[in-house]
């Protein structure tokens, strides 16, 4: 009798077993925490200055954690939602119900996806350039190879960025872009060959050249020229994408920066996450040039000596 107890627990014990590690991160045993372990994310690669600064602090608070980043076109980052490998992805897409649903049925984690900042993209000309004030058509005209000068776009890639995508979906509403337009492997690939050629016109994330507090963002600023584009609320009027003009959507081309998070347990990825939504987190994007999503941010006007 007592042999075939053993016998009756030794089955319900690999059963258990079984159906727990059969289940993506449901029966998985994980060492990682909050404030210990190594863990992967894929990021969006117009974002990779924003994103290497919030890793950087992170792990300099918390020396028990590794983030290792891949950055990557953002097709590439929403392919990794389904990769049981990376944790967390940061882009500009918010998934749809039905795109959560695929991913938890497919992998058996939970899901959360959060805006924590406001970004622009950023247009740049070689300093040897008059186009330095744009309205949103002579954009388009540019973008379509129809503007009355031989301006050649350029891009962190030529298809399956954010950027692209960006342009493509809030700019040209569904005209094509001219088949002049060049693709770099990455942002400050972009900034060097608009620097390089006068009639290059680039776009890209401000987070590359926005920071004056950056040297390496100051030493690109020497080489190129922000274009000023016309305002959204005053006709006439060019701004700069500075984040008074992200915060109040005056600056017509903007974005949201969104984390979306795969994580069954409260790990490293977690407490990632809930720093990015944190103070310090929002601050960095602040100090960053960006305008911070979770925090309340306050626009004082400049005072002027009489």
């Amino acid at each position: 009798m007592s042999r075939l107890r053993f016998v009756l627990l030794g089955c319900v014990l690999w059963a258990s077993i079984y159906s727990c590690s059969s289940g993506g991160e449901q029966g998985a045993v994980f060492t990682d925490t909050p404030k210990k372990g190594t863990i992967t994310i894929s990021a969006d690669e117009s974002f990779r200055p924003i994103v290497d600064a919030l890793v950087q602090v992170y792990e300099s608070n918390n020396d028990s954690t590794k983030i290792n980043v891949q950055y990557k076109p953002e097709s590439e980052c929403m392919t990794d939602l389904f990769n049981d490998s990376i944790r967390m992805v940061i882009a500009t897409v918010n998934l749809s119900d039905e795109q959560i649903r695929s991913v938890v049925d497919s992998l058996h984690v939970v899901v959360k996806q959060l805006p924590v900042a406001r970004d622009a993209v950023a247009v740049i000309v070689n300093p040897s350039s008059r186009d330095t004030l744009l309205t949103m058509e002579e954009v388009k005209a540019i973008l379509t190879g129809t503007y009355t000068k031989p301006l050649v776009p350029v891009f962190d890639g030529l298809s399956a960025t954010s950027t692209v995508r960006f342009l493509l979906d809030s700019v040209l509403h569904g005209q094509k872009i001219t088949p002049k337009a060049m693709g770099a492997n990455t942002s400050d690939s972009v900034i060097h060959f608009v620097a390089n050629n006068p009639n290059a016109i680039g776009f890209i994330g401000v987070s590359w050249i926005g920071n004056q507090d950056d040297a390496e963002q100051l030493s690109f600023l020497k080489k190129v020229k922000i274009v000023q584009l016309e305002s959204r609320d005053k006709p006439g009027k060019y701004i700069l994408p500075v984040q008074a003009n992200i915060y109040t959507s005056r600056y017509p081309m903007t974005r949201d920066l969104v984390y979306i998070l795969k994580e069954g347990h409260r790990g490293l990825g977690t407490g990632f996450a809930e720093f990015v939504a944190g103070e310090i987190g929002q601050l960095i994007f602040k100090r960053a040039y960006l305008m911070p999503g979770r925090r309340n941010f306050l626009v004082r006007p400049a005072q002027t000596k009489e």
